[in-house]
């Protein structure tokens, strides 16, 4: 089990490169295999998550080819969607965007195909999937009521369309449902309580798939291939969000980062950082298939806020390093509506309020979030990431404003989304 030693720094200051955006990486690879033609897709998050759908598209009979001096560039020949049978067992990894997202177009596949991941993707829920699929002609079968991995999937060459009411805000089931729709006869379509991340709609359109909206609601018609084109994946603002956080909640620190993925879906960490006191800058350029630009944060001392309702989906990743950001801040943090997070890689709100405590945070945890008394002296603490790449990257940032060393246990897990966050964490505390 690796571990990852943190001390404090008096201030950062720093241009800073992060990886691709993980969600769009994962669509770029779907949707270049669904479509008619050769697709080059740049600035790819080479992480383990990411290669998971790779390699479960090829063993599908997809061809991918990275180039072999930048694993951030590969070329994606499409097959229509005209996948063959793999020959074992699909493993997802710890990613459940590979799982809820294959699941929506193996169940569209005249066979059967079974799906598997690690231990912790094999504890979450994904009856949220299932149900729909299943609604639409596909036979879904996991392990209890909660329909957790390993999955089998029998396949229908004709699934039907079906209207969807959605009980969460999730791009995963909407995502899954559309892509099992562009094989359906009719008109899919799938409403949400909250608009959640358009990544899908915003590549589908970019593609050459007709979709429309009607406020929550996002439909498409059946029987459509995406057109192939090269796709650019921006830089990912939930990686982005540590540095962020690490230079917001500094007087006289800053941070700039370029090609950042700026989807309105997906900046609700700039406007809690806004509300909270930081200064941000940004220039945004909307000319490609995700709006992407430059952010340049200027630290100060942060107020607490309230964060909740509609605000959660476009920040829900961002939830355990906005809570760093809270302990940081005068006064109290609330966070409510964000229950999503119990079913995350761990249980996030759990792990996040005793991660906290650990290093002298007063936080009160409720069912859907959790209330965050700011402005203690952090102290370094033992922690344990639990398998959670985002909770392990979270308190390293925490333990560059705590009074002691701080120690994150299983820190090998941050590699799923973010490969360099050590060598940069180390980087960085060097040059202050």
């Amino acid at each position: 089990m690796a571990t990852l030693s943190i001390r404090s720094v008096s201030s950062i200051e720093a241009e800073i490169s992060v990886p691709g955006d993980k969600s769009v990486s994962h669509r770029a690879l779907l949707f270049s295999a669904l479509s008619d033609g050769e697709c080059e897709i740049s600035g790819f998050l080479a992480g383990e998550d990411c290669l998971s759908t790779a390699e479960a598209l090829r063993q599908m009979g997809v061809e991918i080819a990275f180039d072999e001096t930048d694993p951030t560039r590969l070329k994606v020949r499409g097959i229509a969607g005209r996948f063959t049978k793999p020959e074992d067992t699909l493993d997802c990894g710890n990613s459940g965007t590979t799982m809820r997202l294959l699941s929506g177009i193996l169940a569209a596949q005249p066979f059967t195909t079974r799906l598997t991941g690690d231990d912790s993707l094999r504890k979450r829920p994904m009856d949220r999937v299932a149900i729909p699929l299943r609604q639409m002609g596909a036979r879904v079968e996991g392990i209890g009521d909660r329909c957790t991995a390993p999955l089998r999937i029998d396949g229908s060459g004709e699934l039907a369309a079906i209207d969807y009411e959605s009980p969460v805000a999730s791009a995963q089931i909407k995502s899954a449902i559309l892509l099992a729709g562009l094989f359906a006869k009719g008109v899919t379509s799938v409403n949400e309580p909250h608009l959640s991340r358009d990544h899908t709609e915003r590549m589908f359109d970019y593609l050459g798939v007709i979709t429309t909206r009607e406020g929550t609601k996002v439909s498409l018609q059946g029987g459509q291939v995406p057109t192939a084109r090269d796709i650019v994946v921006p830089a990912d603002i939930s990686s982005a969000a540590f540095w962020l956080v690490a230079a917001a909640a500094r007087e006289g620190s800053w941070v700039k980062i370029d090609r950042l993925g700026l989807n309105p879906t997906r900046v609700g960490i700039l406007s809690v950082l806004s509300r909270m006191g930081a200064k941000i800058t940004q220039v945004i350029d909307d000319s490609g298939c995700e709006p992407m630009g430059s952010v340049e944060i200027h630290g100060t001392q942060l107020k607490g806020t309230e964060i909740g309702g509609e605000e959660i989906p476009t920040l829900i990743d961002e939830i355990p390093i906005i809570a760093v950001a809270a302990a940081l801040a005068e006064g109290k943090t609330v966070i409510r509506d964000a229950a999503e997070l119990r079913v995350k890689e761990s249980d996030r709100i759990a792990a996040v309020a005793d991660n906290l405590r650990r290093m002298g945070v007063q936080v009160e945890e409720f069912a859907d979030g959790m209330e965050i008394e700011g402005g203690a002296q952090l102290r370094g603490a033992e922690i344990q990431a639990i398998g959670d790449h985002r909770i392990g990257m979270s308190f390293a940032i925490a333990g560059l404003f705590a009074k002691g060393p701080t120690v994150i246990h299983g820190a090998e897990c941050i590699d799923t989304s973010y490969p360099d966050f050590v060598t940069e964490i180390k980087a960085l505390q060097k040059l202050a």
